[in-house]
């Protein structure tokens, strides 16, 4: 009989075959626009330091401030006696800023998301999803026991047929915001335009829009115009622009108290550290006040996208810092990042299951940290790799 680890062995190699086997690498520096990896200075371009304020010093004494007063952990979950005033007051303050009645903070975006969907929906309900959601999006729809049914990407008139075949008691229509691998927008106010004239509630995960997009960082629901009425559950993320770590739902006092009630992934797991909670008020009134970040983002995205144009990358149609060149060769994605580390530019290799077989893709990250004389370097480092 084969041992556990045979069985395990076989299937890694199987990985390797494909082309899909992952290895982490080692920074020795912070997160910033040059980082340190396994002893090689990088050019950073796959972060989701959007604002570039992983980094920032304001933000970095608000933690250790925090940690001074309530020290390294918060000892226990939310519900016992882990919710602290650093917690109540950054759940007040994302209420504000998102302009919902309340927020909840979770320890994860993933467990945000999970945490969501399966407090919501059962049995006899139905969960729509846009088919280029995040993962964490799927598994909470397939944890929930709903019906599950994914409609094309970023298509109303599926959607609608969708949402009409359906006879469930509740309907629930999942989307992200950006979508975190291709980099473009959710149509969400279609997306709301259609649920107004058929039941049903919309969930937009705009993790990777927060802080980014609108006019003081409050995502691309803030830049649609869109109300709470439109969005009723709002899911953010604290680990990408706004350099901390943990995530939050926004929405109305029904949907806070119920996800308190019933939300298994907020009930059963220890609070995120106070510290943290501090650190990210500390982010959120800078991502509110600099929108300089926002505006330099606009140009190095701008400047990025100009000259990839000239070189005749294969770019995907995206505004948004993230900037996916597609290769199309799920082997090939893999030597050509490579190949730019080598050249001292830290750039993702996207690979299945994470993106469709056969759509292999550099994920190029900009930040507000980096410099025109960077992204002119990158460009010059891309013709020298796929011009080849």
């Amino acid at each position: 009989m084969d041992t556990m680890d045979a069985t395990l062995h076989a299937a890694l190699g199987e990985r390797r075959i494909q082309h899909l086997y992952r290895q982490r690498s080692h920074l020795t520096s912070g997160c910033a626009a040059m980082i340190t990896v396994d002893g090689k200075p990088q050019h950073n371009f796959c972060s989701n330091d959007y604002l570039g304020l992983a980094g920032h010093p304001d933000i970095a004494l608000a933690l250790k401030a925090g940690a001074d007063q309530y020290g390294t952990g918060s000892g226990a979950s939310h519900l016992i006696s882990g919710h602290s005033e650093a917690h109540e007051n950054l759940e007040q303050q994302l209420a504000e800023f998102t302009g919902r009645p309340r927020a909840l903070l979770f320890s994860t975006g993933y467990m945000a998301n999970m945490g969501v969907i399966t407090a919501l929906m059962g049995r006899h309900d139905m969960v729509l999803q846009d088919y280029l959601n995040h993962a964490s999006l799927l598994d909470g729809g397939r944890l929930s026991r709903a019906q599950m049914q994914r409609y094309k990407h970023s298509n109303i008139e599926d959607l609608a047929a969708k949402l009409d075949a359906s006879h469930a008691s509740r309907k629930l229509v999942v989307t992200d915001g950006v979508f975190s691998m291709d980099g473009d927008l959710a149509p969400l106010v279609s997306v709301a335009e259609t649920l107004r004239h058929k039941s049903g509630w919309l969930m937009v995960d705009d993790a990777h829009g927060f802080g980014v997009l609108g006019k003081t960082g409050g995502g691309l629901v803030e830049a649609l115009g869109l109300s709470s009425d439109q969005v009723p559950i709002l899911v953010g993320t604290l680990g990408k622009a706004f350099g901390t770590f943990g995530a939050f739902v926004a929405g109305s006092e029904a949907l806070i108290e119920t996800l308190i009630q019933f939300s298994r992934s907020y009930i059963y797991t220890t609070a995120l550290p106070p510290s943290v909670a501090v650190a990210s008020s500390a982010s959120l009134k800078i991502v509110q006040a600099e929108s300089w970040r926002r505006e330099k983002l606009v140009s190095l995205v701008s400047r990025f996208r100009s000259g990839a144009e000239q070189l005749s990358l294969h770019l995907m149609d995206s505004q948004t810092p993230i900037q996916p060149v597609k290769i199309n060769d799920d082997q090939l994605v893999i030597a050509i990042s490579q190949q730019l580390r080598d050249q001292g530019f830290m750039v993702g290799a996207i690979r299945p299951p994470t993106v469709p077989k056969g759509s292999g893709r550099l994920r190029i990250c900009l930040s507000a940290m980096h410099t025109d004389e960077q992204i002119d370097k990158l460009l010059d480092a891309l013709e020298s790799v796929i011009g080849e």
